[in-house]
């Protein structure tokens, strides 16, 4: 009997000791919201570095692609790794290293370190950005709840590449460049602390071990796609220097296709890739990213370089939109519970073509309420709305040991899609510009742009129709 009592004892108090689910996806929000912030937040602050530093225009252009190559290239193998090894342990593994590469990035005295610095924190936020979806799905069960869970952390995300341009602003205008990356460090450290306390840890194993030869090949292909379309703008399409790591990175994802079909633990299962709800939700997630990822650059770059705004004022042009996304991602669960995950992806989205169609007929001395404010919203609104249903139908056809995988594949599709948006939209402007560097030139290429956007959004309107299921369902 007191043995009896004793388990009753027990079980209450286990009960008691696990974390609310607020507080575990607050945690893994904060997380998304730094590894996002880094995208961008360095853009405003790289003239500074260069005159510090002693950087040259390519050394500029690896500050910005040494982060985003280590975070395209190892997300896959830091999702599958959440899975095998527990989700809180690569949670803490990669804020940690992005935390500590904050502070060697914002003390580096010469370029290299610099460069070296940015390179380990994408390593960090690739094993850290799996981790915190994943985190935030097996904490909440599936339902309105999660699709709530998923709307914030898709908030919380878009709001980090929202805030780059103003939060970059205003530290180099305060202290110095170094605080771009400087501010990571007590936030990194605070949430640390608390995730080591708090976060329960959760895997899905069963005893395997990590497909070594996949994880060379997936990581070393992504990794190399990633650094082609880098050299894309710098070199052009039909360059060398492009051409060479493009077919090589085709080459090694092919190969791990390959290997992938004949080991018996594969890093990623191929039949993952035959779940609609997975390869639907995913291509859509990357014809969205094509389009939406370089829509705060390019009016970052049209509000200082057109309407001749200072970079601090850019910033906060861009807070309305900001908001819209922050916006568009809470009320999309509201929306799912009466119309289907599938029906506010489509609304979302052509919102956003609403908003691109707008944008495009930029003018010189266009005002800020019509040129950048009212679009902007119509953009990110739909982007709020779209992300959050597709994220959820992505992560429903997933079964329990493969949550990680299926996180990973989600924010690979969407770095995937921005990074190639970004050099396939740069390479558009420049060529509309064609070297001239007057308002009226720079005017035309970014209204090209988001002309280009508008049919892109108009293509992942279709695919939605045609491909994703109309619900949510347990993988």
């Amino acid at each position: 009997m007191p043995s009896m009592l004793e388990a009753e004892d027990i079980a209450p108090a286990r009960r008691r000791a696990a974390p609310p689910a607020w507080l575990v996806v607050a945690l893994a929000c904060v997380g998304q919201f730094l590894v996002v912030l880094d995208v961008s937040v360095v853009n405003v602050a790289l003239p500074s570095m260069r005159a510090d530093l002693g950087l040259s225009e390519q050394g500029l252009q690896w500050v910005v692609n040494a982060y985003a190559i280590a975070f395209a290239g190892f997300m896959l193998l830091g999702g599958r790794a959440g899975d095998l090894y527990g989700r809180k342990r690569m949670f803490l593994v990669g804020l940690g290293l992005f935390t500590l590469a904050s502070l060697g990035g914002g003390l580096a005295q010469d370029g290299w370190q610099l460069l070296l610095a940015r390179a380990v924190q994408g390593l960090g936020a690739a094993v850290l950005a799996p981790a915190t979806l994943t985190i935030v799905t097996s904490a909440v069960p599936e339902g309105p709840a999660r699709a709530r869970a998923i709307a914030t952390w898709t908030a919380v995300g878009a709001g980090g590449g929202a805030a780059g341009g103003l939060v970059g602003g205003a530290l180099v205008e305060v202290l110095s460049w170094r605080w771009v990356l400087l501010i990571n460090v007590p936030i990194g450290a605070v949430v640390l602390l608390g995730s080591v306390i708090r976060l329960p840890e959760s895997r899905a194993g069963d005893g395997r071990r990590l497909d070594l030869p996949g994880a060379v090949l997936a990581t070393g292909g992504l990794a190399t796609l990633a650094y082609g379309i880098s050299q894309t703008e710098a070199a052009g399409w039909t360059a060398a220097a492009t051409l060479v790591p493009l077919s090589a990175g085709l080459a090694l994802i092919a190969l791990f296709l390959v290997v992938e079909s004949r080991t018996t633990a594969p890093l990623m299962p191929l039949g993952l890739l035959r779940v609609r709800a997975v390869w639907s939700a995913n291509a859509a997630m990357f014809l969205c990213g094509f389009a939406m990822f370089c829509m705060w650059f390019f009016l970052t770059l049209y509000a200082q370089n057109v309407l001749g705004y200072s970079p601090l004022d850019a910033g906060l042009a861009l807070v309305p939109s900001s908001l819209a996304v922050v916006l568009g991602s809470k009320l999309a669960p509201r929306f799912m519970r009466t119309l289907g995950p599938r029906t506010v992806a489509v609304l979302g989205t052509t919102v956003a073509v609403a908003g691109f169609g707008w944008q495009s007929t930029l003018r010189v001395d266009g005002a800020y309420l019509t040129a950048i404010m009212v679009p902007g919203i119509l953009m990110m609104l739909g982007a709020g709305l779209a992300t959050t249903p597709l994220a959820a139908l992505a992560t429903s056809g997933a079964a329990p040991g493969e949550a990680g995988l299926v996180s990973g594949l989600v924010n690979t599709s969407r770095t995937m899609g921005g990074s190639l948006g970004l050099a396939v939209m740069s390479t558009i402007a420049a060529a509309r510009t064609a070297g001239v560097a007057t308002p009226e030139a720079l005017t035309e290429g970014y209204a090209l742009v988001f002309r280009v956007g508008t049919g892109v959004l108009l293509g992942g309107v279709a695919l939605m129709l045609v491909s994703l299921p109309r619900r949510t369902s347990a993988g």
